[in-house]
């Protein structure tokens, strides 16, 4: 077995420590990335106009959520192989496999640009997006595609990162990017007056600078997980086990993606006003999935060393306590939502209506937060112990088809109303937390884990 000389351990200590010092870095990090879409809608609402907010957040937000969002949730499986690699001691292989991954999403990059480039105005209509925020949506899309190469690499080098331990630097790394996205925003925006185009070309900028800046971090470390240039290749027992795992949670992205998609078509049905409130409410309670999403992504890594290591000990106090630190921050951070939600709206935007709108939003949404501690949860232990499929089905179900069915029902019965089409999401979390908390409780997942590390 393989000794490193500097080992970021998550198998050894107290884990409620371990799970709470290795999480701050990558919810830092996510908090300063909803800063940054803050700040970005305060300049497009602002000085661009409600259209144009309309055109960057509303379908185009949508089909980068789904294409974009389906190979960044593939990186995931790659992360579960890396952590479970890297837990058991097989650390030579945690290189080789940490090649395959970046030469993998380089090559599912540039595919995914050239699609994109070709068809992001059939896509936007498809969705019937709004003839005012047509054009604009087709620029922004088209220009954000080109860097969806840069974006698929500096995640998977994130997730890689984190997967042996290291929280911190991916952190680091995104508070330069952010900066840089702010003030080239101002730069394009303000000074270039490119409108539209200069969010996309500062969002795209930004996303390379943090890719560089990670990039030279691999390639330079000393420790085991060094990115060589000589392991950027296509193996097929890493590519096998990463897509195993990793296509699921891709098709989780996607499902999420597709019936919002789905529900986006509903809220353009209800005008623009409406479709620049449902992107504000992003912007105002982002923060909340922010958290919460690192939350899960910092379980997954936690309990893929853990299992690597054959410490189901760990994986069970991980269960526990990860439970205790994600209820008090949901219930944390829901309070300050609804406390500061209606300020913030009157600093993001000058449009009355879309402050209303807005608000009214949140109170439909912001207080039944509680009800998704237990898919976040519970899903971030299943990846990292190996169970991909079964988490998959259930968010599926319980969440994504339920929300197309209500849609489908709202407009065979003509009930175009704002608070029948949010209601229908804390009626999927719910029911989606009960299923997954069965599915748990049941215990069928353990026999379905396994440590990969077979070569």
């Amino acid at each position: 077995m393989e000794q490193s000389l500097s080992r970021k351990d998550l198998t050894q200590g107290v884990v409620w420590k371990k799970l709470l010092v290795f999480f701050l870095p990558i919810a830092a990090g996510t908090c300063i990335q909803q800063l940054y879409n803050a700040v970005d809608g305060l300049i497009v609402g602002r000085f661009v106009g409600t259209t144009a907010l309309a055109a960057v957040g509303g379908s185009s937000a949508q089909i980068i959520n789904l294409l974009i969002g389906f190979f960044v949730a593939i990186t995931s499986g790659a992360s579960v192989v890396i952590a479970q690699v890297y837990g058991a001691n097989r650390e030579r292989d945690v290189q080789s496999a940490a090649g395959n991954a970046i030469a993998v999403f380089t090559l599912l990059g540039v595919l995914l640009m050239a699609f994109g480039l070709v068809l992001s105005p059939a896509m936007l209509r498809l969705l019937k997006t709004t003839a005012d925020t047509l054009e604009d949506a087709i620029l922004y899309l088209r220009i954000y595609f080109i860097g969806v190469p840069f974006i698929l690499i500096l995640n998977m080098e994130s997730n890689m990162l984190r997967a042996v331990g290291d929280s911190v630097s991916p952190f680091l790394y995104m508070v330069v990017g952010c900066v840089t996205n702010i003030l080239l925003d101002c730069l394009f925006v303000l000074v270039f007056q490119w409108g539209v185009a200069g969010v996309a070309v500062a969002t795209v900028a930004a996303q390379v600078v943090n890719m560089v800046l990670l990039t030279r971090k691999l390639m330079t470390t000393k420790e085991s997980y060094r990115l060589s240039l000589k392991e950027l290749r296509l193996k097929g027992v890493y590519l096998k086990n990463m897509l195993r795992l990793g296509i699921p949670a891709g098709l989780q992205s996607s499902m999420y993606a597709v019936s919002n998609m789905i529900i986006q078509v509903g809220v353009n049905s209800l005008g623009t006003v409406v479709v620049a409130s449902w992107v504000m409410t992003g912007k105002t309670d982002g923060i909340f999935w922010a958290v919460s999403n690192a939350l899960g992504a910092a379980i997954t890594s936690f309990v893929g060393q853990n299992r690597g290591a054959g410490r189901d000990d760990r994986v069970k106090l991980c269960v526990k306590q990860g439970m205790i630190l994600s209820t008090v921050i949901t219930l944390s951070l829901s309070g300050l939502i609804m406390l500061t939600g209606r300020p913030l709206l009157f600093v993001l935007t000058e449009d009355q209506a879309v402050r209303d709108t807005t608000w009214l939003m949140m109170i439909y949404f912001v207080p039944y937060y509680f009800t998704w501690v237990v898919i976040e949860v519970l899903s971030g232990v299943l990846r990292g112990y190996g169970d991909a499929v079964r988490p998959v089905i259930i968010i599926g179900v319980g969440i994504c088809l339920l929300r197309i069915i209500w849609i489908a029902i709202l407009f065979i019965a003509e009930i175009h109303s704002l608070f029948a089409l949010c209601l229908c999401y804390p009626v999927s979390w719910t029911i989606t937390s009960c299923a997954m908390y069965t599915y748990y409780r049941r215990g069928g997942w353990k026999n379905r884990g396994s440590v990969i590390v077979d070569r």
